[in-house]
């Protein structure tokens, strides 16, 4: 039986062209290439490795999980992770020219600038939420009000240096300029 389907790749891009088909046999021997003469199961796949090997990673995999405490778990229940939202508070990157960081270098190098985007509510502590009501019924002066923040902020909380050459050919180190990793702060 043949069948035709939409598989020729285009010159320009690695995208299929729907306009161009090829015939693929779907003939019963062909579906045993590749496959091992020992397997009798179509579905089964193929192993991986040796025996020894599997054995030594089970091994290893037995030990990892003993170390971090969490056993035959498999990541359920209190120990797992919760998956990070791309909101949370996280380092963001940008390729910046120097000149345009506002530190007074006469550059046009172009340097990766890391700094810290996103909001902090899942860190919000007794303290955050106490000051929230206070501010939102008025328990506070206002002169004080403005100048609370009722909110954690996403900060630095290590800075890694950047280097860079500027108009002058000479090489410069800004120190504490890019942030290494953020967190909620406050």
């Amino acid at each position: 039986m043949l069948v035709f389907t939409c598989l020729s790749l285009t010159a320009s891009s690695s995208l299929p062209d729907p306009f161009v088909m090829d015939e693929v046999d779907d003939h019963p021997s062909s579906r045993w290439v590749g496959r091992s003469p020992r397997s009798s199961d179509p579905t089964e796949p193929q192993p991986k490795g040796s025996a020894k090997k599997k054995k030594k990673r089970k091994k290893k995999e037995k030990e990892e999980e003993e170390e971090t405490g969490r056993g035959d778990r498999k990541g359920k229940g209190k120990g797992r992770q919760p998956k990070q939202s791309s909101k949370d508070c996280h380092v963001a990157k940008r390729e910046m020219r120097v000149r345009d960081l506002g530190l007074g270098f006469d550059s046009d190098e172009i340097v990766l600038f890391k700094f810290c985007v996103g909001s902090c509510q899942s860190s919000r502590t007794n303290y955050d939420l106490a000051l929230k009501a206070l501010l939102e019924n008025g328990s506070l002066p206002r002169g004080t009000a403005r100048k609370v923040s009722s909110h954690p902020c996403c900060r630095p909380d290590r800075y890694e240096p950047v280097s860079f050459m500027d108009a002058q050919t000479t090489w410069r180190t800004i120190q504490s300029l890019s942030a290494a990793s953020c967190m909620c702060i406050g």
